[in-house]
């Protein structure tokens, strides 16, 4: 076990939405166990976005990378006023090393050396035993492990909040029919799937099963580009709410009775809300980037050929994605219609003020 203080951690990981969500449970253990532990978390923007006001959040410190290296000047300069006793790098690449190297702190900790990627282990003075491929919850799960911390219960409190409930209502307040929200694309196109047949989705969604498709995300060109496919090609039209901010995006997915995502920040965080999540997952390996315990009869599995018992991996597989069908993903929502539906209706007009 890893001898170090707990007063105050730095949690070093700048990478996406997704990640930021698996972080979550991580920091909550930590507060659940040492209640005063003040953590400071180093992250992109966008993710900061998400978990800002979050209360096990204590302080943000950002890293844009849209600076070039003047991103790496700013944190420098914001981690030298803030000493540590413990620095958790839960990243392994080669620029978490070098924020990690800009903190103060006896203790660094970070992945065994075999994980470590891109020399990210040459930054750390302390390293979490080696171990067999895994979910990514249970990798970050790992460095709790090596801290005398349990993880259980899995908790992310991701919201909505509170303050944010009354938005939620406004959103869903004219809607007639449970929403049905679709994230139309990622941010690798590899793990996109054909906006025309999101087309062919929405109108079964509408006719079929009586749901109210609701397509989300931001408004990248990519996700700009899906929009105006799929309004031109489907016969009914969805309520768009693109670019509507992640902690909206939270109360969106809250209030929907099903999500529909690939490998994405949003599938996880529908995860993190409960949320039944049609999964469709072909780029990475289902195993370690899936949805996390639940939802797995939902999930839509490109990734591997019939049959094939591949092991939990790294490896990527292009070209995937599109081989799967509008029925594959129409037989999972059927799936949902009868082993989630009637349980997983939630009236989001009249959400609780908590």
């Amino acid at each position: 076990m890893i001898d170090a203080r707990l007063d105050r951690i730095c949690i070093v990981m700048m990478s996406a939405v997704g990640d930021a969500v698996h972080v979550l449970p991580v920091i909550n253990a930590i507060k659940r166990a040492r209640p005063t532990t003040h953590i400071t978390w180093v992250l992109q923007p966008g993710p900061a976005t998400l978990v800002r006001g979050h209360r096990s959040v204590d302080d943000i410190v950002l890293f844009d990378r849209a600076r070039g290296w003047r991103a790496f000047t700013d944190v420098r300069a914001e981690l030298a006023r803030r000493p540590f006793d413990l620095v958790i790098d839960l990243q392994v690449y080669f620029k978490a090393g070098i924020v990690t190297s800009f903190t103060r702190a006896p203790v660094k900790l970070g992945f065994d050396r075999e994980r470590a990627r891109d020399m990210n282990w040459l930054f750390t003075n302390r390293r979490i035993p080696p171990h067999a491929g895994q979910h990514v919850q249970d990798q970050y799960f790992e460095f709790l492990t090596a801290l005398g911390i349990e993880h259980e219960p899995v908790v992310w409190d991701l919201g909505p909040w509170p303050a944010e409930r009354e938005w939620q209502r406004a959103f869903y307040r004219e809607m007639e029919r449970p929403a049905a929200a679709i994230v139309v694309a990622t941010s690798k196109p590899e793990k996109d799937w054909p906006p025309e047949r999101w087309a062919e989705v929405v109108d079964a969604l509408h006719h079929d099963f009586g749901l109210q498709p609701v397509l989300v995300g931001g408004r990248s060109p990519r996700e700009l580009h899906a929009e105006q496919v799929i309004m031109e090609r489907a016969r009914i039209k969805p309520r768009s709410a693109l670019g509507s901010g992640l902690r909206n995006l939270v109360g969106i997915m809250d209030g929907a009775a099903l999500v529909l995502a690939p490998d994405t920040g949003p599938l996880h965080a529908s995860v993190a809300l409960d949320r039944p999540v049609v999964s469709l997952i072909g780029y990475t390996n289902p195993k370690r980037t899936g949805p996390y315990r639940r939802f797995h009869d939902l999930i839509i599995d490109a990734y591997g050929d019939p049959g094939e018992d591949y092991p939990i991996s790294m490896e990527n597989r292009p070209g995937r994605m599109p081989r799967i069908t509008v029925r594959d993903v129409l037989d999972r929502v059927e799936r949902w219609r009868t082993a989630y539906g009637v349980n997983y209706g939630r009236d989001a007009s009249s959400a609780p003020n908590a």
